[in-house]
């Protein structure tokens, strides 16, 4: 089990990140405005963190496939969203060998 505290610190960063790249009118790397796919992020994060907040555990298929989806998007000029989905796959439990 995972911290409640640093599952909560990890979510609340990745928000921050989202929220803050669509106040500054981040552009997807289509060239359109990623403001949507923003707020379906922001969704999505918001709603896993209650889920892990309840399981004490990050959904390690979650993360995954929300980083896949993220990166599908975002410019590489701006990674700070990935990264901060990175802090919360870094609190999911290790898969199996």
């Amino acid at each position: 089990m995972t911290d409640a505290s640093e599952i909560e610190t990890a979510f609340d960063a990745a928000i921050d990140q989202a929220q803050r790249a669509a106040t500054e009118g981040m552009v997807a790397l289509d060239g359109n405005s990623a403001r949507e796919r923003l707020g379906q992020l922001e969704f999505r994060l918001q709603t896993e963190r209650a889920k892990a907040l309840e399981r004490g555990a990050v959904d390690r298929d979650w993360v995954q496939k929300t980083i896949r989806w993220v990166v599908e998007w975002t410019p590489e000029s701006d990674l700070t969203i990935i990264a901060a989905l990175g802090r919360i796959a870094r609190l999911s439990p290790p898969g199996l060998s």
